[in-house]
This record gives structure tokens, C-alpha cells and sequence, in this order.
């Protein structure tokens, strides 16, 4: 007599306990992906940072103040993600100052740097460069000595700004770079003594109200001596940090016309040159 097959459901096939080991495999796999931190393509490349970066995640993006109702002058800042600026087109449509990166860290130089910084000069605007801070990487006293080193000079040409500490948001890690409040206020304190040993003048600080309250407890020591630039998306600049009465510079949008990154000096164009003068 043939022999007869095992009847379904009685006895497990030879292939089962592969298939398991198999659907085993995969969960573990699915689990750990789950608890992976999130891809390196989330974080944006070195050197890759700018004036505001952060602005828009954090505080939001509010709409553009009104025209007329102070006397101020249009400015705009640049970095290497605009290239080759337009300068004649942003001097024909009002633009009258500007600031272009020169550095990040110890380790970046925009390349772009003199097209932008020239450029603006030479169709007649005023203009200066500005740092973006790393303190988790070199000293304050270091990183002020290489954007000095690297074009963060200033002349007394009548047609120069001081240099910008942009102090905000980590786009490479945590928000404050891993420091305390106390540990912060001394790295800034750090680059701005720095730079004042090294040019003479007093940085300007570009900073966000909501990220110099929670990475300095908004500490209101530095008000006396540094100009500050504001951060903020909105039809009026808000709450500003401590110590600070009135801002000289606001950055108000990130999306102009031209350029993206459009500033209102807190005065006019004479108050611009006054501050190039020192």
C-alpha cells in the first residue's frame, strides 16, 4: 500500500522552525531600528550653518513688520548659500548694508566670503562679517582669533562694520552645545574680550531672545558693550534679552526678495556709518 501523507495541522513541516527563526530575525531587526537615533542625513553638513538657522523652528515665522513706522535701513546677511550675490540688484531695491559669513569653528571658511563682503562694498554698501559660534568644538579666545585671522577684521574705512558673534540654536547636536548657563556666558565672554584685544571694537551679538533665556538664563552682562542683533520672524521684535533696552540690528524674515535673509538697522543710514566709525 502507498504510503499515506501526514495529514495537515498534525504534524509541523520540516520548513516551520525556519520560518519562525526567520519572522524572529526580522522583529528583532524592526525593533532595533526603532531605537536607533535618527539617520546622519537629519543633521545638516559642518560649515553648512547661518544667521537664523533655527529661527524658524523654534520661534515660528509671523509675518513682516510695517512699513513707515520708524525710521530704519534694509539690510541683508549672506553665507555660502547664496553664492554670487546680486549687489547691484539689492543696492537698486534699497539695501544699504550687509553682513557675509566668514567662518564657523576653527574649521570653516566661506568661500564665497570675498564676492559677498567685496561685492557689497563695492556698489556702496556698508558692510562686515559675522561668526557662527561653535562653543562646543575650541575655546570663545580661539574661534575670535581665526574669524579675525579670516576676515573678521574691522578698518576704520568709515565703511566698515564690526564683527558678529552669531550665538544661537546647535544645528549639529543639543541647543546650548552641551554647556551650562555659567559655562556659556564664559565662552561668549571668552570671544568677545578676544576680538575686542584683537580689533579694538566690541562684536556685535546676534542672537534669539528664546535661545539666550534657556543657554545663558538670560544673563544681561554683556548689554553694556555689544550691540545687539535681533533675531525674530514677526511684525514687531518681541521680548528682547535681558539688559538690552532697544536693538541696533533685527532680523526679520528669511524669505525677502533677492537675498532671503532681510535686517532693519534701528536708525538711519547715518546711525549705520556711526556704528562703522565706532
Amino acid at each position: 500500500m502507498p504510503a499515506h501523507g501526514h495529514r495537515s495541522g498534525t504534524t509541523p513541516g520540516p520548513h516551520l522552525p525556519k520560518r519562525l527563526s526567520a519572522l524572529g530575525i526580522l522583529l528583532a531587526a524592526f525593533s532595533l531600528l526603532l531605537t536607533l537615533p535618527a539617520p546622519a542625513a537629519d543633521i545638516p553638513a559642518r560649515g553648512s550653518a547661518h544667521l537664523g538657522m533655527g529661527v524658524v523652528a523654534h520661534d515660528g515665522q509671523g509675518g513682516t513688520p510695517a512699513t513707515g513706522d520708524a525710521t530704519q535701513t534694509e539690510g541683508v546677511d549672506v553665507s555660502s548659500h547664496q553664492g554670487n550675490v546680486g549687489w547691484s540688484t539689492l543696492w537698486g531695491s534699497g539695501v544699504k548694508w550687509a553682513y557675509a559669513k566668514a567662518t564657523e569653528g576653527t574649521y570653516y571658511t566661506n568661500p564665497y566670503f570675498a564676492q559677498q563682503y567685496n561685492g557689497s562694498y563695492n556698489v556702496g554698501m556698508i558692510r562686515g562679517a559675522y561668526h557662527f559660534a561653535t562653543p562646543d568644538t575650541t575655546t570663545g579666545a580661539a574661534q575670535a582669533n581665526y574669524f579675525v585671522d579670516n576676515g573678521g577684521g574691522w578698518s576704520r574705512d568709515g565703511r566698515t562694520l564690526p564683527g558678529v558673534l552669531d550665538i544661537e540654536w546647535n544645528p549639529y547636536g543639543a541647543s546650548c552645545y552641551g554647556k551650562t548657563q555659567s559655562a556659556m556666558i564664559s565662552w561668549i565672554s571668552s570671544f568677545l574680550t578676544q576680538y575686542r584685544a584683537r580689533t579694538g571694537r566690541d562684536a556685535v551679538i546676534y542672537t534669539a531672545t528664546s535661545w539666550w533665556t534657556e543657554c545663558t538664563g538670560n544673563y544681561a552682562g554683556f548689554a553694556s558693550a555689544s550691540p545687539l542683533w535681533i533675531a525674530r520672524y514677526a511684525t514687531t521684535v518681541g521680548t528682547l534679552p535681558a539688559g538690552w533696552g532697544f536693538y541696533t540690528m533685527w532680523q526679520y524674515t528669511s524669505s525677502g526678495p533677492t537675498v532671503g535673509d532681510h535686517d532693519k538697522f534701528n536708525g538711519a543710514l547715518d546711525r549705520v556709518v556711526a556704528l562703522a566709525n565706532g
